[in-house]
Order: structure tokens, then C-alpha cells, then sequence
């Protein structure tokens, strides 16, 4: 088998998750939502997924295979398919549809939102960061703004007529933002002259949207050192006439395009800025606070990469499964599809339980910022926010990593074939490899876990919504004998992260450095905990459902799950609180 798989979007499984695991009807009776019900959300998703198999993933092996590129006049060209897919995409409207009407949006909740994002990374991951990019964009003007910016850019950069995009890399500052060195200089008329270089912008320049907005930070001189000193400018491609038209070129310019490992069909480039003309969102020195809303929306869509890539593995990874013969299986009298081999039995449920286990939490996640946003009452809605600032650095880190491990799963079952660019499956080995390390490398998020989201209220804000996973224990014991070894897993993992949460609350008040050093298994330990829970909740509700193949179905994988993958988080309670001492015994020269 020589061929790539063509996706299949799995709406139906989507939909099951989104009604039953992230409780959509509750989102969907928030003030606002009344237009997004349960069946007008189900149509649009099942037009989006048909979107975006027929328009956007034909276009996949093309960006791999092509890539993004470089002119000599400084112009940046998107892979053969691209800019038509793009043009679809816009006239269509995908991307307005969780924003707000006020801009021409469909004013739809985040998390259908999010299940259109990774529809169209599966699809197409490369191609899905251009519009990924826009919206953070949009979403930091939405909250830091003047009137006179948003009306001036947010209209076409709803629609995706225009793109947006993240500067902050620069060659000296990296995951350490506060060693930029971009210079604003205040104008007469109150604009900024923007100089300097920055470095890894997805999309920096192409050729899909006539014009592209930069949000890029930058130090106006005499403000303070470090983040303290950062504030966040809009700087366009084009300066906007004041009818809205595009006037002249500003000076930014495309240096080159780095070459990568994967995601060939977006282009990265290096950018340099010239005395651009830049406009200040908000004040000035409060570009960290405006790039982290942009950031946070993010790392979301960032873990639901991990989850998309994963799940367009599996579809192939199962389709070959069944058309390979080779060798023959137990009891076979003839060759045998290797979809008979306990083995890769084993590699495809343990896809098709993790991705169901990523899914819950990436809707989850979601489901809390749209509660943090649009709850009535005060208090829902700070609650609501705290939860899904625990939940973000879990679904970055963990989605990704799991992304990486389960996309070389579905390689392993191709056996020599995977390792054959032809069969596709060595793109998305390669394609996802990068969301572990990019928006916050997944080290920055196990730190920001254990460093700013544990001591949330002195650490009440995370105990109460370990109390809350345990609520479900006793609804697992009515459920009868088959939910008992769930129920008996599901307990003794949480007891292990519990035991690890008390440690990294006692510890971090004495010792940073110990809590860091075990915040990477320690987040893996919430990972497989949450996962575990949220598809304890799906089986639970598959048997009310009355449908025997669902209810079998969500039974098996939360069983799988609870079985064969959740007791990893107990064999992690050791490495999250052992403490730096041996990670620093070996000096430099030792290692």
C-alpha cells in the first residue's frame, strides 16, 4: 500500500463528546447562545467536516511535499491548492463562526469553535495555522482594542479576508520574551516607528490575504527591563487608508523562510522591521498581558493539533490494519490481516481510547472558557476561568506529547511501509513533532501547572476540582459489576495524584527547584487522571443513550483506558516527587 488515506471526519464521535462529556446544552442555554443549539451546531459541523475533507485535505500532501516559498523580490508562495482552498475557506465563512456578530461573526461558542479548528488540522495541519493565527489575533484586539483599531481591522480579519499573525521570537529571546530587543519609537502623530528582527513567524508573509496584521511586541526606550518593559503594536503589511482601503507598503520585510522538519506548507520567516509604522494596542508595557490572550487561545488549539494529527494517523494506521496480510493469526488457516494480531490490536485501541480521552479534554477546556465568558453571575464565571487556566497547560502538554507518541504508533503498524514517505505516514510523524515546542514548550507548560495554576486561592482552586472527579465514583457503583474495575483504577490514580498535589503544594513554598524538576511527570499524572475520568463520564452515559453499539463502544475504551494506560499515573507519583537533587548530582562536564 502505497497510498495516503483521505480523512473522515469524525463527527458522529465529536458530537457524542460534545453533548455528553463537555455538557454543550448548558452551553448553549447561556445568554447569547440561543441561535447555537444542539441540531443547529450538529449541521454545521457535519457541513464543516465535508468542508473541509473535500476542499482543504486534498491540499495536504502538496504543502509536504512542496512547501512554502521563498522569492528573491522578498515574496512568500504557498504550496500548489492553498490559496484557492484559502479563498473557499473565507467565502464560506469557517473562521468567523465563533466570533462576534458585532464584526460579522456567526457569534457561535468557543468549543465549536475549537471542533472546526481540529477538523480543518487534521485536514490539513500546515494550512490550518494561518486562520489559527488570525483569530488569536483577533482575540487580543477584542480584549485590548480602541474602537478605532477594531473597527479598522477586526471586520476582514473576522471574515479571513485579512490574516494575522504572533511576532515575539527574536534570535536572542526565545522562551525568554523579556530579552527582546524590538524598538518602538514614539511619533508625532502618536504612531510608533517599529525596528528590529524577529524570527519563527508562522505565516509571517504569503500569499492567501491581501493583507497581514502583525501583532508584534516591542520595548518603546525608557520603559522598564525584562516582560515589565514589553508592549504589544499592531504593524500591517499594508498601512489602511482611512476609507479602508490599502495604501503603501510598510517596511517589513520577509528576510527568508526556515526550513523544517515538517509543516512544510507554512511558511516560518524571518522578519525584519524598518521604522514600520506600528499602532499601540492598549497602553504601553502591557504587551505581555495582551500577547497571553492570544497565547492561551492558543495552547488550546495548539494540544487539539496533538489530537488532530493523531486522529488522521489512526484513520490510516486502521485502514491498513485491515487491507496488510501477513502471516497468519491464531487459529487462521490462510494469511491473516494484521488487524487480527493481539498486538496491533493493542497499538489501535490504544490510539482510538487515547483519542477519545484527548478529545473529552479538549471540549472540556473549551466548554469552561465559554462558561468563564458568558456565565451570568460573577462568581460561575471566575470559577469557570480558574478551571480552564488548570486545564490549558494539561491540554497543551499532554495532547501534544500524546500526539507525538500516538502518530508513531500509527507509523509502527505500517511496519517498513510507515517509514516510506509515499504511504504519508512519515509527514505526520513530522508535521506534528513541533506542537510540543511551540506557544510554550511543554517544560514551560508543566512549569506554569506547578508554578502559577497549583497555588491558584493557596492551592484550594485545584483541590476542589480534584473533590469534583471524585463525585463520579458514586455513579460508577450504581453502574453495576462491568464499571468496577474503572471505578477501582479511576480511585486508586487519583489517590496517587492527590498524594503528588499535597507534595507540590508543601514543597513549593521551600523548594522551586524540587517542584519543577517533577513538574513534567506531575502534569502527565493530571493528564491520564482527567482522561480517564471524562471517558468514565462518556461510558456512563453511552448506557443511557439506549444505543447497544455506543454503549459498548464508550464502555471498552473507558475500560481500555482505566486498565492499560491510566496505572502509568501511579508508576509517575515517584519521579514528580523526587526533587532536583539527582537531576543536579552530574555536573556539565559529567554528563
Amino acid at each position: 500500500m502505497t497510498r495516503m488515506s483521505q480523512y473522515q471526519p469524525p463527527v458522529k464521535d465529536i458530537v457524542f463528546l460534545l453533548e455528553h462529556v463537555a455538557g454543550y446544552p448548558d452551553i448553549a442555554g447561556l445568554p447569547g447562545f440561543e441561535h447555537a443549539d444542539l441540531d443547529t451546531v450538529v449541521g454545521i459541523l457535519e457541513e464543516c467536516g465535508n468542508f473541509m475533507a473535500k476542499v482543504v485535505a486534498p491540499t495536504n500532501r502538496a504543502g509536504d511535499k512542496e512547501g512554502a516559498r521563498w522569492k528573491p523580490d522578498g515574496s512568500v508562495v504557498t504550496p500548489t491548492g492553498f490559496k484557492e482552498a484559502y479563498k473557499q475557506y473565507v467565502d464560506a465563512g469557517w473562521g468567523s463562526v465563533p466570533l462576534p456578530e458585532e464584526f460579522g461573526g456567526g457569534g457561535f461558542p468557543r468549543t465549536v469553535g475549537l471542533i472546526i479548528q481540529e477538523m480543518m488540522m487534521s485536514a490539513n495541519l500546515g494550512f490550518s495555522l494561518c486562520p489559527l493565527l488570525t483569530q488569536g489575533a483577533i482575540e487580543a484586539l477584542l480584549h485590548y482594542g480602541d474602537d478605532e483599531l477594531k473597527q479598522r481591522y477586526l471586520p476582514k480579519m473576522v471574515t479571513g479576508e485579512w490574516a494575522g499573525t504572533m511576532n515575539l521570537t527574536e534570535p536572542q529571546a526565545g522562551s525568554d520574551v523579556g530579552a527582546l530587543t524590538t524598538r518602538a519609537v514614539r511619533q508625532d502623530d502618536g504612531t510608533y516607528a517599529i525596528s528590529g528582527q524577529k524570527i519563527f513567524i508562522t505565516f509571517g508573509d504569503h500569499d492567501l490575504s491581501e493583507q497581514i496584521v502583525h501583532l508584534v511586541l516591542a520595548r518603546i526606550p525608557g520603559a522598564p527591563e525584562g516582560t515589565r518593559g514589553i508592549s504589544c503594536f499592531i504593524v500591517p503589511k499594508f498601512l489602511v487608508n482611512d476609507d479602508g482601503s490599502l495604501g503603501e507598503r510598510n517596511p517589513v520585510h520577509t528576510v527568508s523562510i526556515e526550513h523544517k522538519m515538517g509543516i512544510h506548507g507554512a511558511p516560518t520567516c524571518v522578519l525584519s522591521y524598518e521604522d514600520a509604522t506600528g499602532y499601540l494596542i492598549g497602553e504601553a508595557n502591557l504587551g505581555m498581558r495582551i500577547m497571553f490572550v492570544m497565547m492561551n487561545s492558543a495552547r488550546l488549539s495548539v494540544g487539539t493539533q496533538g489530537l488532530a494529527v493523531a486522529e488522521l494517523a489512526y484513520q490510516q494506521s486502521l485502514e491498513y490494519a485491515k487491507e496488510r496480510r501477513q502471516g497468519r493469526a491464531v487459529g487462521a488457516t490462510e494469511d491473516s490481516a494484521i488487524i487480527d494480531f493481539p498486538d496491533v490490536r493493542r497499538m489501535l485501541m490504544t490510539q482510538k481510547a487515547s483519542i477519545a480521552a484527548l478529545r473529552s479534554l479538549m471540549l472540556l477546556n473549551a466548554s469552561y472558557v465559554d462558561h468563564s465568558m458568558h456565565e451570568p453571575e460573577e462568581n460561575a464565571r471566575k470559577r469557570a476561568d480558574e478551571i480552564a487556566g488548570l486545564l490549558t497547560p494539561i491540554c497543551k502538554s499532554f495532547g501534544t506529547d500524546l500526539g507525538n507518541e500516538l502518530t508513531s504508533l500509527a507509523l509502527q503498524i505500517h511496519g517498513g511501509m510507515g517509514y516510506i514517505e509515499e504511504t504519508g505516514m512519515a509527514q505526520h510523524v513530522r508535521d506534528v513533532r513541533i506542537a510540543a515546542i511551540y506557544e510554550g514548550t511543554n517544560g514551560i507548560q508543566a512549569a506554569d501547572l506547578v508554578g502559577r495554576k497549583l497555588g491558584v486561592r493557596d492551592g484550594a482552586s485545584v483541590m476542589e476540582f480534584l473533590a469534583s472527579m471524585r463525585e463520579i465514583d458514586a455513579q460508577l457503583a450504581e453502574a453495576g459489576d462491568q464499571f468496577a474495575s474503572i471505578r477501582a483504577e479511576l480511585t486508586k490514580q487519583l489517590d496517587a495524584l492527590d498524594q503528588a498535589t499535597a507534595w507540590m503544594l508543601r514543597a513549593g513554598r521551600a523548594d522551586p527547584n524540587a517542584v519543577l524538576a517533577g513538574s513534567s511527570p506531575y502534569l502527565r499524572m493530571w493528564g491520564l487522571c482527567t482522561g480517564a475520568w471524562l471517558l468514565a463520564r462518556a461510558a456512563l452515559a453511552g448506557q443511557a443513550t439506549g444505543d447497544a453499539e455506543v454503549a459498548e463502544t464508550q464502555l471498552v475504551l473507558a475500560r481500555f483506558f482505566a486498565e492499560q494506560i491510566l496505572p502509568q499515573c501511579s508508576g509517575l507519583l515517584n519521579s514528580a516527587i523526587a526533587g532536583a537533587d539527582d537531576l543536579f548530582a552530574l555536573g556539565p562536564a559529567m554528563l
